[in-house]
C-alpha cells in the first residue's frame, strides 16, 4: 500500500500579493515615520536633533528592508490547494503553518476583500471547519481565482457525505 507523501500545496497566491503586502507594510511604516517627524518638529524637551535624525534614519532602513524582503519571502512560502478530498494551505513568514482540512469537515466558505485588497484586485477565502484550530484562510488570491475556489469548495462540500463536525 502506497503511503502519500507530504508535499507543499501546488498553487502560489497571485503575484500581485507581493505588491499588496509591500503597500500594506509601507503604510504602517509611514505612520511611524510621520509620528517621528511630528515629534522632531514639536520637541521642546531638548532631545538633540542628531538623536531624532539617527532615529529617523534607523526607522527608514528597517522599513525599507521590511517592505522589500517580507513580501518576497511570503510569496515564496504562501501556497494553497483544493482537491475533492481536502483543502491544503501553507502560510507565514517567521512562523510557518501547514493546514489540511478534509472537505467533509467544511461548514462554511467565505470570500472577503478589504479596501486595499480591492485596489489590488485581490480577495481572501476563509474555510470554516469544525476544527478547534480555527478557520483555514487563503489570502492573496486574484478575484477570479477566489470566486472559482469558493464555488469549487462549496460544490465539493455539498457532494461529500458527512455532517461537518
Amino acid at each position: 500500500m502506497d503511503v502519500p507523501t507530504l508535499r507543499p500545496p501546488r498553487h502560489r497566491v497571485s503575484r500581485t500579493a507581493i505588491w499588496y503586502w509591500a503597500a500594506r507594510a509601507a503604510l504602517g511604516w509611514l505612520i511611524l515615520l510621520a509620528a517621528q517627524v511630528i515629534w522632531l518638529v514639536a520637541d521642546d524637551a531638548g532631545v538633540p536633533l542628531s538623536a531624532h535624525v539617527i532615529g529617523l534614519a534607523a526607522t527608514a532602513v528597517v522599513a525599507a528592508a521590511h517592505v522589500t524582503l517580507m513580501p518576497l519571502w511570503r510569496y515564496r512560502v504562501h501556497r494553497w490547494e483544493a482537491t475533492p478530498a481536502a483543502v491544503f494551505t501553507q502560510s507565514g513568514w517567521f512562523r510557518q503553518e501547514w493546514r489540511i482540512a478534509p472537505v467533509s469537515r467544511i461548514q462554511t466558505v467565505d470570500s472577503e476583500r478589504g479596501p486595499l485588497e480591492q485596489l489590488f484586485r485581490l480577495a481572501n477565502v476563509t474555510v470554516t471547519t469544525a476544527s478547534a484550530a480555527g478557520p483555514i484562510k487563503v489570502g492573496g488570491l486574484d478575484r477570479d481565482t477566489a470566486q472559482r475556489l469558493v464555488a469549487e469548495l462549496t460544490a465539493n462540500a455539498q457532494a461529500t457525505a458527512g455532517d461537518a463536525t
